[in-house]
């Protein structure tokens, strides 16, 4: 896959041409499959901090663009706002994984996420000839939020609560990529820290995405030594009463599920440390990490190669 990073292979060797024509077949039912969908795309984790990464998820994004697919990438950048809250003075404080959240916190949030670590990604699209513009929740009403039902203890974090189609559908539809800071708003002027993955869940569920993609440091839901291509709900479940899937996993795979049944065609987690993850994923019959599915299709799909 080294000519889709626009650089030289790092070994003489080439793959066969052969080889490089069945990819490309291997990709066309799934380029004329989606081609006018809309994929939603968490991005977050070690594919933000390493350079060679961002490039690859930014290459990866503008191809998907590029053959017809709408782009609504939804972006994290937890460290980037730890670090600047340390050059301000502020401390950071979690509890059950959230950032609590003060008036001066959601300042530095402002200023990290909706701007320099937006901008950069924006940048780094339009580098590799992708049209992006970067959202705040705050811009044209996109995120309306509600206190988080522990907001006695986390401040200004919110639960999303409405999300504005129109403006999205509008800049998917003029070939732009929104690239979305989650942060939200009230109708009181509040402004609200929203949890990443929960803005792109529903963002996703608003736009009645085909798919939501989680660009993460996990390659997907483990069994042994074995990560699944495959799971529905029911095998979900079993999973976790054997403690198969256990800890953090299953915050993520539960709600992975309610956005399924919400409307949204299917789930991928990906590991956004592998190079062409997206790519891979999407188009090719094994994919690289684990689709969430309806249990209405497992008899069907459990045994099938579509992604």
């Amino acid at each position: 896959m080294e000519n889709l990073q626009n650089s030289e292979p790092k070994s003489p060797r080439k793959a066969p041409k052969a080889a490089i024509g069945q990819v490309l077949i291997e990709a066309l039912p799934y380029i004329r499959q989606f081609e006018g969908k809309t994929f939603v795309i968490k991005y977050g984790g070690s594919a933000m901090k390493d350079a060679s990464l961002k490039n690859s998820v930014a290459q990866n994004v503008t191809l998907l663009r590029k053959v017809g697919i709408n782009i609504v990438l939804v972006h994290g950048g937890g460290d980037a706002i730890t670090k600047t809250a340390e050059k301000l003075g502020h401390n950071s404080r979690f509890l059950h994984g959230r950032r609590v959240t003060d008036r001066e916190m959601i300042s530095v949030i402002q200023m990290t996420l909706a701007g320099k670590v937006n901008q950069d990604i924006v940048q780094l699209l339009s580098q590799h000839g992708g049209k992006a513009v970067g959202v705040s929740g705050l811009d044209a009403d996109t995120i309306k939020a509600v206190p988080h039902q522990n907001a006695d203890t986390l401040g200004l974090v919110g639960e999303v609560v409405h999300i504005n189609t129109d403006y999205i559908d509008l800049l998917c539809h003029a070939g732009l990529i929104p690239v979305i800071a989650p942060i939200g708003f009230d109708d009181t002027g509040n402004i609200y820290n929203i949890n990443a993955d929960d803005a792109a869940s529903s963002i996703a569920i608003a736009l009645k995405a085909e798919k939501l993609i989680y660009v993460s440091d996990v390659e997907g839901i483990h069994v042994g030594e074995r990560i699944l291509k495959t799971i529905c709900k029911t095998e979900a479940a079993d999973f976790i009463e054997q403690g198969i899937i256990s800890g953090g996993m299953i915050p993520k795979v539960l709600s992975a599920f309610k956005t399924l049944d919400s409307g949204v065609g299917k789930i991928h987690l990906i590991d956004g440390k592998s190079t062409h993850s997206l790519l891979l994923e999407i188009f090719t019959h094994e994919g690289v990490g684990t689709q969430f599915i309806a249990d209405q299709e497992s008899d069907q799909s459990l045994n099938s190669q579509s992604r």
